[in-house]
């Protein structure tokens, strides 16, 4: 597996066959450019501050799922910044929708380390992939309302990060679930805005089945929108304002 994304120079592993039918791998030499122009030009361009709240909730090592609210297309900087290689020594593994997949965009993204996944209905390559992943203590973030929302209103979530929880922990793969909130100091976020990041303390899913899904989704929506709410606060933006 490939050990190298955005946010990192690692070394670069060799790529497994199932990897291989998914993405292209992280490419050695595009990584550490990708990092600097996305990380330390644009983002620390754009925004005036950026904060991060709760870092002791983010696992150093280990298989982590991270599940962050989403925002703006900045969101996908945002997590590299305050959780990839520099932070943590290891790196995110974006799972994306397959339109995200396409064009330009997607032929740097999968050459960055990202890969599609259905939420709704993932397919068994996406899944087997994931487990694999995880199974080597990777670092995975799906956004699990499977879209950009900006409006104010409760979260719901795709059941597809639960299931793929659900399924590590009966295969014995310890992972933890750490709900993610990202805010700005506008809806659109604007030059200069203040930009925020907060990790909650992880969940861990139990059981099986349908309704194991919903109520372990129910918990992560709620400790989501609890984290959104802190990061909210640090930008001045709070809940229910414009």
């Amino acid at each position: 597996m490939a050990a190298q994304t955005p946010s990192g120079e690692g070394p670069s592993l060799a790529i497994s066959p199932r990897e291989s039918s998914l993405c292209n791998g992280i490419s050695p030499w595009l990584s550490p450019v990708a990092m600097v122009v996305t990380i330390d030009l644009a983002l620390q361009g754009y925004f005036g501050d950026l904060t991060v709240l709760g870092r002791e909730h983010l696992p150093r090592k280990g298989a982590v799922l991270l599940a962050p609210t989403h925002r703006a297309r900045w969101d996908a900087l945002m997590l590299p910044w305050a959780a990839g290689r520099r932070v943590t020594g290891r790196d995110c593994r974006f799972m994306v929708t397959a339109d995200e997949m396409k064009g330009l965009q997607g032929w740097f993204l999968h050459r960055l380390g990202c890969f599609p996944v259905n939420q709704g209905r993932p397919t068994l390559a996406s899944l087997r992939f994931s487990m694999e992943l995880l199974a080597c203590g990777q670092q995975l973030v799906m956004f699990p309302e499977g879209r950009i929302r900006r409006e104010d209103a409760p979260i719901r979530l795709h059941q597809g990060l639960a299931r793929l929880a659900l399924l590590a922990a009966s295969k014995g793969v310890d992972v933890p679930v750490v709900p993610v909130g990202i805010a700005y100091g506008h809806a659109d976020p604007r030059p200069g805005d203040g930009a925020a990041l907060c990790f909650a303390p992880p969940l861990r899913a139990r059981g099986q089945g349908r309704e194991a899904a919903l109520a372990f989704s129910a918990g992560l929506a709620a400790a989501m929108e609890s984290a959104e709410q802190a990061a909210r606060a640090v930008v001045g933006r709070p809940i229910g304002s414009p």
